[in-house]
């Protein structure tokens, strides 16, 4: 295993548990809940994390889910 591939990992384990941890913790308040939206977007970056070998293909899917996720924010931030 490549130290890229480490950090890969290390970043993936990272965001697992961060996850874990708001949907866990979170659970009974409804107002920290991930959106549809949200949740795509967070698959979108773990993708391109695990892609990331392949540079177009791995930047792709996290500018997707950055896009996803902005949009997100600024739905959420409308309805208020």
């Amino acid at each position: 295993m490549s130290a890229s591939q480490i950090w890969v990992a290390a970043s993936i384990v990272a965001l697992a548990l961060v996850a874990g941890f708001v949907f866990f913790v979170g659970k009974g308040r409804a107002e920290n809940r991930l959106s549809p939206a949200a949740s795509l977007a967070f698959g979108f970056i773990i993708a391109g994390l695990v892609f990331g070998e392949n540079r177009l293909v791995g930047y792709s899917l996290m500018g997707a889910g950055v896009v996803l996720a902005v949009v997100d924010i600024a739905i959420r931030s409308r309805k208020g």
